[in-house]
């Protein structure tokens, strides 16, 4: 299983950017989805996450700003990020909890991060 991110890249302040994720591979289903990001010398923290079923969840920092979907049918998590600030900066990385083909078993995956920065 692969998840592949893109959509990061360098925006001013107040700017806007959309996040992608899709996954691959043997994949029987997929349960949680969500975004987690991490800048230089802090530890990672969860932005968004949401539920085979539609619920999410959101960081207090980006609630009202950021926005997560998801495409069960495509395998894909989306990041809507609106009204950016440099605070956002970080390497944003996707996670999906994944129930693999071959052993029925969830598996927590990871993307390979996609680099978002925020410009005053």
């Amino acid at each position: 299983v692969q998840l592949q991110a893109s959509g990061g890249g360098l925006v001013q302040s107040g700017g806007s950017l959309r996040l992608s994720c899709a996954a691959s591979g043997r994949i029987y289903s997929i349960n949680d989805m969500g975004w987690y990001r991490q800048a230089p010398g802090k530890q990672r923290e969860l932005v968004a996450a949401i539920t085979s079923g539609g619920s999410t969840n959101y960081a207090d920092s980006v609630k009202g700003r950021f926005t997560i979907s998801r495409d069960n049918a495509e395998n894909t998590v989306l990041l809507q990020m609106n009204s950016l600030k440099p605070e956002d900066t970080a390497v944003y990385i996707c996670n999906a909890r994944v129930r693999e083909v071959l052993t029925q078993r969830y598996f927590q995956h990871w993307g390979q991060g996609t680099q978002v920065t925020v410009s005053s």
